[in-house]
């Protein structure tokens, strides 16, 4: 009886990670336009629920069908997982850069401080991208 060897591919490269509004793909061409990019949530008061935003990222390096994982993780709290989304991303050639759109909706942030978007190819962790929320005072009001 022969073992068949299963060939240890390496996970994609992740290229861009960037945080907005809205991911729009174009139907024909399936490029992406990005609006609004996000670097920071600003809410009079937390626990703070933010509508929609979406999370984009490109890969490239892939083989085959590979599943992505994005976490948003809660860094004052080791890490805790706020939410997670899993998508199949297909290269069909190694050099081909695959643009991945998560859309993220109600997502509740607990406190002020710094959260992380990371993305995950199976196990293999491949980057993360800051966000960070702070408190602002309501229009109108002063202290």
């Amino acid at each position: 009886m022969t073992e068949e060897k299963k060939e240890i591919l390496p996970p994609p490269v992740l290229l861009s990670a960037i945080i907005c509004d809205r991911v729009i793909f174009d139907r024909i061409t399936g490029m992406p336009s990005i609006i609004g990019v996000l670097e920071t949530i600003s809410a009079p008061k937390y626990p703070a629920r933010h509508g929609r935003l979406s999370f984009f990222c490109e890969l490239t390096n892939g083989h085959g069908e590979q599943q992505i994982t994005t976490k948003l993780v809660d860094v004052q709290q080791e890490d805790k997982i706020i939410l997670e989304q899993v998508v199949q991303a297909k290269f069909v050639d190694v050099k081909q850069v695959v643009g991945l759109g998560f859309g993220l909706e109600g997502i509740v942030f607990p406190h002020i401080g710094e959260y992380r978007f990371q993305i995950f190819a199976g196990t293999n962790f491949l980057g993360e991208r800051r966000i960070i929320c702070r408190k602002i005072e309501p229009r109108g009001e002063k202290r």
